[in-house]
């Protein structure tokens, strides 16, 4: 039902010169954002613009999930954690680019929305995907290192305990900056030992990041 409105976007996005590497290409093409909304949502699944997930939250508009995956420079076999899983949308896309020899790992402070992550992650075939409920600001130790960190939610600053979480040659894509305004989309890449380098790559808005190294509910 949805398939031409997929690729239709897709072609957009490539268009737009927001999509160029081919394996994020394939993933936009395979992973149904449909599966990812409220039934209510679902005809606008492919509009680029941000969508209600409920919760106080939203899906990202497509064309910045795609700066933000391109600027992570995703491979086959790596190991991501997401912070803020949402609907589970960004983690199969993740799932694809990594790959089945890749881990995929999402954490979502909301208990409601890791439940419905999870159960849209299963019907659409990326189960594999572990879901967890928890402060995202603080990571994963149990998986870390980890080769990529994306971040979905905008805090005042790069989270010190996942930059710490870091493999050497690892980057964490992070909007950083004010409630809804004057954020950036950042990537920190680890150089070596505890040496980070940080690239600027536009302006962005995401929803607030809460947690013990975010802000305060």
């Amino acid at each position: 039902m949805f398939e031409e409105e997929r690729e239709r976007l897709v072609g957009d996005l490539m268009k737009w010169g927001y999509l160029t590497k081919p394996e994020l290409i394939a993933a936009f093409k395979k992973v149904p954002r449909e599966g990812f909304l409220q039934e209510k949502s679902q005809d606008l699944a492919y509009s680029d613009q941000p969508l209600y997930i409920g919760n106080g939250q939203t899906i990202s508009a497509p064309s910045m999930i795609a700066i933000m995956m391109q600027t992570l420079d995703l491979k086959r076999g790596q190991s991501v954690l997401e912070i803020g899983a949402g609907s589970g949308y960004n983690a199969a896309l993740l799932a694809e680019a990594v790959g089945e020899s890749g881990k995929v790992v999402t954490m979502e402070r909301i208990s409601e929305l890791a439940a419905f992550a999870r159960a849209n992650l299963r019907k659409t075939g990326y189960g594999r995907v572990k879901v967890v409920v928890g402060d995202g600001t603080l990571g994963y130790d149990e998986g870390a290192p980890w080769d990529r960190i994306l971040v979905t939610a905008c805090a005042p600053n790069l989270s010190l305990p996942l930059l710490a979480q870091l493999a050497p040659g690892g980057k964490l894509g992070a909007p950083v900056g004010e409630h809804y305004m004057f954020q950036t989309w950042k990537v920190a890449t680890k150089i070596k030992g505890e040496e980070i380098k940080v690239a600027d790559h536009g302006g962005c808005s995401f929803v607030p990041l809460i947690g013990a190294y975010g802000w305060k509910e």
